[in-house]
């Protein structure tokens, strides 16, 4: 699933014109890089990615900017590709290559609302377990650049982009917000989820969503009528590549689902008891096998801990096996950063409680504070990657043992 698997086989061919690359995410820089090295011609543009997850480029720029809150290296990158993207004809190309983490990454916040307003509201939702599509409905509506805008400011020019897509179901006007997708949600959805996730909604915002002139451009404008979509790697592509792994090494392998949602914790208590099921009955699965998973699990903020989507859903896991002979598990973000933290993810064994209650770590409390990171770095079981540059989701894997 690295650029360097997916992009060169996906790239168009040149234009008669000139060819200007932008885009944006955790893998940016890694596509960018991917497509200077295959690319026959002219060749410019601009990429954003996170603090660190940059790569060598040389004939595309590479800037780096705040994730998941935005700031204004962010604001300024957006300013620049729009401006990178204007003025073009119908014989030119701008080729955008997006990824996950574009949302925060690309930010240019509408006409009267300040990067503090967005900031404001982007904490908000990060810690209200409001689901990624929520979040980035909000995103779309609040920005001058994504819901398809980049593409707008592209017109006439011809747009293909190439997606690594981390989004449950691969909705791909979801990932990084759909700069160049017409947009099928409404400023008056984005209110709503305001109104249910956000306790205090700056001025700003409410007012620019009450105004109609906030609307998205939406598929079908004529205008996106030419805009190709491709998408080039998706979740679901590394779970099953991880199952044939697997079997190669000798054990059943069940993909349970690319897309599976909800509070992080919860979604570990179904897991654990589903690898108990294939311990004690042999369903869906019998020893030894391993059940996989990914989508984007969500936590509801309500302690002071640092957590972690994957680490609080291992947690989980951990406590509901309790000490259960012959499980253990794995679950790590793609991109190598858990949440806001250093950790890919952790890792979970049969021994896991027993050696947190001899240092006096207490599993339940540090899940009731979102405390996962902190609860496998007292044990050592944090997963360190550092950044992959890529970026198809969560990773989580289950490992049932014969007994």
């Amino acid at each position: 699933m690295h650029p360097d698997k997916c992009v060169p086989q996906n790239l168009p061919p040149p234009p008669k014109g000139r060819t200007v690359v932008v885009g944006a995410g955790k893998a940016a820089a890694a596509m960018a890089a991917a497509v200077e090295k295959h690319w026959r011609g002219e060749l410019s543009g601009l990429v954003v990615t996170r603090y660190g997850h940059g790569a060598n480029c040389r004939r595309i720029e590479v800037a780096e900017a705040g994730h998941p809150v935005p700031d204004q290296a962010g604001v300024e990158a957006a300013q620049r590709m729009l401006a990178l993207v204007q003025g073009l004809s119908p014989d030119d190309l701008v080729l955008v290559l997006i990824s996950g983490g574009g949302s925060a990454l690309l930010t240019l916040p509408a006409p009267g609302i300040t990067l503090a307003d967005k900031q404001a509201v982007t904490r908000a939702l990060l810690k209200s377990g409001a689901p990624i599509s929520a979040i980035n409905c909000v995103r779309k509506h609040l920005s001058a650049i994504k819901g398809g805008r980049l593409a707008l400011a592209a017109y006439p020019a011809r747009v293909v982009t190439l997606i690594i897509s981390d989004i449950p179901a691969d909705d791909a006007s979801t990932v990084a917000s759909g700069p160049t997708i017409g947009d099928p949600t409404t400023r008056e959805g984005a209110l709503a989820i305001l109104d249910q996730y956000v306790t205090e909604i700056p001025a700003s915002i409410t007012a620019y969503l009450n105004d109609p002139k906030s609307e998205t451009p939406k598929p079908g404008d004529p205008r996106l009528a030419g805009a190709e979509i491709r998408v080039i790697a998706k979740a679901k592509d590394a779970l099953e590549e991880a199952a044939r792994a697997a079997e190669a090494a000798g054990y059943k392998a069940r993909v349970l689902g690319d897309a599976i949602e909800g509070e992080a914790s919860d979604v570990g208590v179904v897991h654990a008891a589903l690898s108990m099921a294939c311990r004690e009955g042999g369903v869906p699965l019998s020893p030894p096998c391993v059940l996989i998973s990914g989508g984007e699990t969500t936590v509801t903020v309500k302690g002071e801990g640092k957590g972690g989507r994957n680490a609080e859903f291992l947690l989980a896991v951990a406590i509901a096996l309790d000490g259960a002979e012959g499980i253990s598990g794995i679950a790590c973000d793609t991109d190598g950063i858990d949440g806001t933290e250093t950790n890919a993810g952790a890792l979970v064994a049969p021994d896991t409680l027993q050696r947190a209650r001899a240092a006096g770590v207490d599993a339940k409390a540090y899940l009731a504070r979102n405390d996962a990171y902190s609860y496998f770095e007292a044990l050592g079981d944090l997963v360190v990657t550092g950044p992959t540059r890529t970026n198809v989701n969560d990773f989580r894997a289950l490992l049932i043992e014969m007994l």
